[in-house]
């Protein structure tokens, strides 16, 4: 049985255990403590934290979440990180709100209840929880889903709300030569069994604040931003919302309708549409719908984007630029949230949590 040791983390005063055998991460994870993190394979720096005292040795991860220079001088990367001593961390990313008040792990079975072909290269897929029949999460965060056979997972984000406890509700885009997109293609049908574990993500909204919400899409990135759309749905919100969607065609567009009814049930919201390549066909679905990347389209439309909390989800590029974008109009740090999708390394969608 492997040695146990055990972390102090700073500045938020909390203890906890770890085995030699598990990464730092996971074991907070285990015991309810719900520390940031996005890709959860070293490819990301939402987990970097800095060790004040104690020995821990890193897996394989990547120099650009953390460099060799920053791993010298005493940075790790938690997710990749195994304890061999007791330890004390200094956390540089924390949510005090959701260290320990997080829906708890859990790890469930499901059974497929439908496969809808949204475009022509995203899916959508439901599960139902059979064993428990219950899921705990919040709105805007994701699950890893394991592909049948197999102990490996993906990482994707989750389009439904809490109450809607009968399935629970993944966009999920194909990628060419994946393994979980070739099963969506040809190899789970409904009755299938798939393994659920989650929840993670930071993705989330936060209680009693108060801002105006500008959130951005593109892609898949619709599943966590829909999930905040029907919580705010379903709670009545009346603050000022717009959601800007980015996608090359009006072909690429999807959950229209549901995105309308949404937005009529909520007192100050508007939908905008960013066509990258055409807007042609645009106007016989009803949307609004201008030419050009959701960013440009957000800084023409939003002058006042620094009095508000942003909210952004999306391939790699879209959110770096919108990152960007925030940065540029003065947005605070603590009021940019984001969900990065990436490309893993074996070629499927990550869900990367937000860094804040």
């Amino acid at each position: 049985m492997a040695d146990k040791h055990r972390i102090s983390f700073e500045p938020v005063d909390i203890e906890m255990e770890v085995g030699e055998d598990e990464k730092i991460l996971d074991a907070a994870f285990r015991q309810g403590i719900h520390l940031m993190h996005g890709c959860r394979e070293g490819q990301c720096s939402a987990c970097k934290s800095y060790v004040l005292d104690g020995e821990i040795q890193m897996e394989r991860y990547s120099t650009f979440a953390c460099n060799d220079a920053e791993v010298e001088e005493g940075y790790v990367l938690l997710c990749r990180a195994h304890a061999f001593s007791d330890c004390t961390i200094e956390l540089l990313n924390f949510d005090e709100e959701e260290l320990l008040n997080s829906a708890p792990l859990q790890r469930i079975r499901t059974e497929v209840v439908e496969i809808v072909e949204h475009t022509h290269d995203i899916v959508g897929l439901k599960l139902k929880p059979v064993d428990p029949p219950a899921y705990e999460f919040k709105p805007g965060q994701y699950a890893d889903l394991t592909i049948p056979g197999t102990d490996e997972h993906r990482s994707f984000s989750m389009a439904t709300i809490p109450s809607t406890a009968d399935h629970i509700e993944f966009v999920i885009k194909k990628y060419p030569g994946g393994r979980f997109s070739a099963l969506l293609d040809d190899g789970i049908a409904a009755g299938d069994t798939i393994e659920l574990t989650g929840p993670y993500g930071n993705f989330t909204l936060k209680n009693g604040h108060v801002l105006p919400l500008v959130l951005m899409a593109g892609g898949a990135g619709m599943a966590p931003v829909l999930s905040l759309l029907r919580h705010l749905s379903e709670t009545g919100d009346t603050r000022r919302i717009r959601f800007y969607y980015g996608a090359r065609t009006a072909a690429d567009l999807f959950y229209l309708d549901e995105i309308r009814a949404l937005g009529e049930r909520l007192p100050d919201f508007g939908f905008v549409v960013a066509l990258s390549e055409s807007t042609e066909g645009a106007g016989e679905l009803g949307v609004t719908a201008e030419p050009g990347m959701v960013t440009d389209v957000v800084a023409a439309r939003e002058p006042e984007l620094r009095r508000s909390e942003v909210y952004l989800c999306g391939p790699p590029p879209m959110v770096d630029a919108a990152l960007a974008l925030a940065a540029g109009q003065g947005v605070p740090d603590d009021q940019v949230f984001y969900d990065k999708f990436t490309t893993s390394v074996r070629d499927e969608q990550t869900s990367q949590g937000d860094i804040t």
